[in-house]
């Protein structure tokens, strides 16, 4: 599999703000999340619309959580959490939507694997603003991981232009960004730095 980049949104923009950098630098990216915890299925959707709306194909685009969402736009796919429906009840009444799952051990992405899930996301890996107090699992958690499931795992946590090649060694198939690019003073510039990346390790 080709290693892959991955952007999250922050939870921190309007739908606006998102689309608006999200429409320069989706050339770059190969999938985007719209991961919103605290909006309701009505306000995601307005997320997913303004991202469509701007230019991002749909099968770049994956809902986390909103199941509905993703399958009433046609998006690429769902990215599950702990508190989300199975990937067992997801899969077999959603068969064109891909089915990722965030995991946070061998042990769960083995059973994510088992479940059906399309890949994982694994994390975090470095020390990051949104998990405050929170140990990382590190490198070589992430490397332990990646070599024992056959679906692609996706590192997360604190990953930016200094370490994602050290991620990418480690046997992730790619990685998920947050505020690296979201935050960044110029979002295309980090974004177009991260996917030189992602194609040269």
């Amino acid at each position: 599999m080709t290693k892959q980049l991955h952007l999250i949104s922050t939870g921190k923009q309007s739908a606006e703000q998102f689309a608006s950098i999200c429409a320069r630098i989706h050339p770059y990216i190969d999938a985007i999340h719209v991961r919103e915890k605290r909006k309701t299925a009505r306000e995601v959707s307005a997320f997913v619309a303004a991202l469509i709306e701007s230019g991002v194909p749909p099968q770049k685009i994956i809902v986390n959580d909103r199941v509905d969402v993703a399958a009433v736009f046609g998006v690429k796919g769902v990215q599950l959490a702990h508190h989300s429906l199975s990937v067992c009840q997801v899969k077999p009444h959603f068969p064109a939507l891909a089915v990722g799952c965030s995991v946070h051990s061998l042990d769960e992405a083995k059973e994510a694997e088992k479940s059906g899930a399309d890949f994982c996301i694994y994390g975090h890996i470095f020390p990051t603003a949104s998990k405050p107090g929170m140990r990382p699992r590190g490198v070589e958690s992430l490397r332990i991981v990646a070599g024992g499931v056959h679906i692609p795992v996706i590192a997360i946590g604190g990953i930016h232009a200094g370490n994602a090649a050290q991620v990418l060694q480690a046997g992730a198939d790619g990685i998920a960004v947050m505020s690296a690019v979201f935050l960044a003073r110029d979002p295309v510039a980090e974004a177009k730095k991260l996917a030189h990346i992602v194609k040269q390790t």
